[in-house]
């Protein structure tokens, strides 16, 4: 098995003179690509408009150019992407994915993002971080609605997008632009769609056939309604946290073929970080550095090779970080996003407690999920098959190894608090070796790493 294999290697290595003289690694030769994430994020640094090839007929060059102008007129972090979005591309189709990418490669705290949306292809999506100052999810959204923009092109729809961000009133932009909707069946004749087409189209379409009108009718409404599921108004953002069923209805598709394929990576670049210490940087002692190193890629092997689902991928994406802070003796590192592992590395830690319940978890949270908790409004949460089938948030699942843990928030904080008894740490990785995954035994690798050490 893939773990077994690079187990084998590192064994080697290991045993051999090399590592206790430290010899530099030699890296390959062969440059990695880009991805399509840190291509965007790159080309986003020299400006603040991106578009892709199969956009430029639409957004020659010329207009690309007015538009960042117009941005910088402004004063504000917008930054534009411009690109087709399908279902199991790199982003699996979804615009939010692509906005979190952009921001997690750009590492810029301050951004409004306007991107593409990938279920409607005339249609835009606003992101913003941190918080909502500027509401440019709502701004965004009501460009949709505008009768003006009803034959718009996207350089159109995006300089429209940009003033009304600019306005800083987006949520007011949006109720006036959704007005006729929200104060009827939305089925009238003058009532609007996202496509922005007029009354004269719905009057026609009742002179044709009254079947027609209705199919029409429904089809606008049904579009509203998923529009609407996308860029909620601020008053359903200022409601209470549900629980568990907003956290269910907000959590993230994810593409588990290239989840598998990072952590996949992640483990053998770990391997390769730990075959290129020198023990001699490291304490003698068991809790040293390298040992807790290997510890955490032995896990990692472990988890990766019975994985069953995202929740255990995302688990081996905790360990190797796990490993990786242990290399660098990070003091007190926060774990991955107790919501959403797959977001990052959590930036903050929070007291986190559901609508109904009394008891309240410490947890760590990625920037996004920190700001939908405060404002009180649902994280987009892993999700894990519960026994009876349904998918439901990662975290309850009875007897599963990542709720009882958090991906490492429900273990020992770097504050010296901690949410389980007094007998928890804060190692992912010794819980596994223990075997609480999955109840296993005693994980092999990591007792044959420890004997390795023991014979250095």
């Amino acid at each position: 098995m893939f773990a077994e294999r690079g187990l084998a290697v590192l064994r080697i290595a290991l045993s051999t003179t090399a590592l206790l003289t430290a010899l530099p690694f030699t890296a390959s030769a062969e440059a990695k690509a880009p991805s399509p994430g840190e291509r965007i994020a790159s080309a986003l640094r020299s400006s603040p408009v991106y578009v892709d090839p199969a956009y430029e007929k639409s957004v020659p060059p010329a207009r690309q150019d007015q538009l960042a102008r117009r941005i910088a007129r402004t004063g504000l972090p917008i930054k534009v992407v411009l690109t087709p979005l399908i279902k199991g591309d790199s982003f699996n189709g979804d615009s939010a994915v692509l906005a979190e990418v952009v921001h997690d490669r750009l590492a810029q705290r301050d951004l409004v993002l306007i991107t593409t949306d990938g279920e409607f292809t005339d249609s835009l999506n606003g992101y913003e971080w941190p918080g909502d100052a500027h509401q440019a999810r709502d701004a965004v959204a009501a460009v949709g609605f505008l009768d003006e923009m009803g034959e718009a092109g996207p350089a159109e729809r995006t300089a429209k997008a940009i003033e009304l961000v600019e306005q800083g009133d987006g949520t007011k932009a949006y109720e006036e632009a959704t007005s006729d909707l929200n104060g009827g069946s939305g089925s009238g004749p003058t009532s609007k769609s996202p496509s922005g087409k007029g009354t004269s189209q719905w009057r026609w379409s009742m002179l044709i056939a009254i079947p027609a009108l209705a199919a029409a009718a429904a089809l606008g409404l049904l579009l509203f309604v998923r529009r609407r599921s996308r860029h909620s108004r601020r008053s359903r953002r200022g409601s209470s946290f549900m629980y568990p069923h907003t956290v269910f209805a907000a959590a993230r598709a994810a593409d588990e073929a290239e989840v598998r394929r990072r952590a996949e990576a992640e483990v053998l670049d770990l391997g390769e970080a730990v075959r290129s210490t020198n023990p001699s940087d490291s304490s003698d002692s068991p809790a040293s550095g390298l040992q807790r190193a290997l510890d955490a890629y032995a896990a990692a092997g472990t988890v990766l090779d019975t994985s069953r689902g995202l929740p255990d991928l995302a688990g081996v994406l905790a360990l190797t970080a796990e490993g990786r802070d242990a290399l660098d003796a990070v003091s007190a590192p926060l774990p991955l996003c107790f919501f959403n592992p797959l977001h990052g590395r959590a930036a903050d830690r929070l007291d986190w407690r559901a609508l109904g319940r009394r008891d309240s978890l410490r947890v760590a949270a990625c920037p996004t999920c920190a700001d939908a908790v405060r404002l009180r409004r649902a994280p987009e949460v892993l999700t894990d098959t519960a026994e009876d089938g349904r998918r439901v948030p990662y975290f309850e699942v009875s007897n599963s190894f990542w709720a009882t843990t958090g991906y490492g928030s429900l273990l020992a904080d770097g504050d010296g608090g901690a949410n389980l008894d007094d007998g928890a740490d804060g190692s992912l990785a010794l819980r596994v070796g223990r075997g609480e995954f999955r109840g296993t035994s005693r994980n092999r690798f990591r007792g044959e790493f420890s004997r390795d050490l023991g014979r250095r």
